[in-house]
């Protein structure tokens, strides 16, 4: 995946985490607000890792 693939997914993720918070908040489900903070960790990953690449091709194309 690219750069711009990694972040969109990461973005993706992050607020679907989010909202799977505010749905399991709403329902007092905690293994909801769990899982919805798993996945929101998981688009900041994501992102992150999209950031690092495009960090790494543009000091590449530089040389």
């Amino acid at each position: 995946m690219g750069s711009t693939a990694d972040k969109a997914s990461g973005k993706a993720n992050e607020i679907a985490g989010k909202a799977r918070q505010g749905v399991g908040e709403a329902m007092n489900d905690d293994s909801m607000k769990a899982k919805g903070a798993a996945q929101e960790a998981k688009g900041d990953a994501q992102q992150a890792k999209g950031d690092a690449k495009e960090a790494v091709k543009k000091v590449v194309d530089k040389a």
